[in-house]
């Protein structure tokens, strides 16, 4: 049977085309067998070091209002707007935030007033006995002991008088007891208003109309404020190992969720002497201090903190992988050839440092590794600082290996078409 001249044409076509992407596969694998490397380039600009911890915004200074007496609560007052205090409420210095039934107080002090109106009285009686008494002693005194005043009644006289000057002074006890219980009744009385001591506003409300108020060896907590708000801190956990480079004055800048993509400055207060430990983790409280005039941070955002700690201006910089890496033996010798003989051997340091800082390796005009001795500076964890006569802006710094083509091929099997599926070391999914 005759072949289609069309079909014959198309298997021609896919033959070359196979012929071809075979041919280009073999010239770039033997074209791949040297190592390709992954470099950076050497920087110059500003670096900052910084130390980064997570903090929580909390305003300079809070009060509890609580209650010194127990009862109902049956309403709340008003605040500048006449709206009942709530959260967020601004309040002024007097103002009324709460009032706890005072039925029980009230009669306290009724009672106690009767009482003080009783000891008054007794008070008046006893000064008139005394005057009675004071009049009889008087005459006594007169006669004297003799035929018209017998010893006895003159005794009687006498302790008489001076039971009736005991009972003034008792009298007069009594009502200043009176008058300190009444004082006492009328305290509690007032206690059943609560006032804000100080100007603020209210952050938290922790009660409701209705709700009874126990007080007993603790005030229970009603209301919290804050004085002032334009004036707030950040609490920051700083660890141990980190807190001896913070200092008071120390610039800092954070962040928060609520306003994503705007920095915001302080500066370090105060650190707390009284750290805590969490999993044997020693942190340190260090206050940063700063402005919140426009009132946009609010109390408890979480802080993305940045201590800075140096600022540096123009400095060359390498990556931080540049200086972890180490070329393999063969290159290494390929670089540096064999030790001559008669010539002691250099100790092993460790990878990319050496006794006076640390090793480079950048890329010479045949593309081979090069060693280069640097004096290390300041790192802000990404970038280090870089001192060495053999370095200048620009040049190609080498941070790791490329796998070769060739090394790609090995790992699908050696086919060209064969696709990768396991790059980075991961079998996908279904593979046993």
């Amino acid at each position: 049977m005759k072949q289609h001249p069309g079909k014959k044409s198309l298997v021609i076509l896919i033959a070359v085309l196979l012929l071809g992407s075979l041919a280009a596969w073999q010239l770039t694998r033997s074209k791949s067998k040297g190592n390709a490397y992954r470099t950076a380039e050497l920087k110059r600009s500003d670096l900052v070091v910084t130390i980064s911890a997570t903090g929580t915004v909390e305003p300079e200074e809070v009060i509890d209002v609580g209650a010194q007496v127990a009862g109902r609560i049956v309403s709340f007052g008003t605040d500048a707007k006449g709206k009942p205090v709530d959260y967020g409420s601004a309040v002024e210095a007097g103002t009324v935030l709460a009032r706890i039934d005072d039925s029980l107080y009230a009669a306290d002090v009724a009672q106690a007033e009767a009482q003080l109106l009783s000891n008054k009285a007794g008070l008046q009686k006893a000064k008139a006995d005394l005057a009675r008494t004071e009049q009889d002693w008087k005459r006594a005194k007169q006669l004297g002991p003799s035929d018209a005043l017998s010893q006895s009644s003159f005794d009687t006289y006498e302790s008489t008088y001076k039971t009736a000057v005991a009972q003034v002074a008792v009298s007069e006890a009594a009502i200043r007891q009176a008058e300190a219980a009444l004082k006492r009744a009328q305290r509690n009385l007032g206690y059943c208003t609560i006032t804000s001591p100080v100007k603020g506003i209210i952050i938290d409300r922790r009660v409701n109309t209705g709700q009874t108020v126990v007080a007993s060896l603790n005030a229970p907590s009603l209301f919290l404020l804050a004085k002032d708000l334009t004036r707030i801190q950040v609490w920051v956990a700083v660890n141990e190992a980190d807190i001896g480079r913070i200092h008071p004055g120390l610039p800092v800048t954070f962040t928060v969720d609520a306003f994503p993509g705007e920095t915001f400055k302080g500066q370090v207060g105060k650190i707390r002497l009284n750290a805590s430990m969490t999993q044997n983790v020693v942190t340190y409280t260090v206050e940063i201090a700063t402005d919140n005039s426009d009132g946009r941070l609010l109390p408890y955002l979480t802080a993305n903190v940045q201590f800075q700690l140096q600022q540096l201006a123009n400095v060359l910089q390498t990556p931080n992988a540049a200086l972890r890496w180490n070329p393999p033996a063969k290159e290494g010798e390929a670089e540096g050839g064999k030790k001559k003989e008669g010539m002691k051997e250099d100790k092993k340091t460790a990878p990319g440092k050496t006794k006076s800082g640390g090793i480079l390796w950048v890329l010479d005009e045949d593309k081979k590794p090069r060693k280069v001795e640097v004096q290390t500076g300041a790192s802000d964890g990404i970038n280090t600082v870089v001192e060495s006569a053999g370095l200048s802006e620009g040049m190609q710094v080498i941070t790791g290996m490329r796998m070769s083509e060739a090394d790609k091929g090995k790992s699908n099997g050696g086919n060209p078409f064969t696709p990768n599926l396991t790059a980075g070391g991961k079998k996908p999914k279904g593979d046993k």
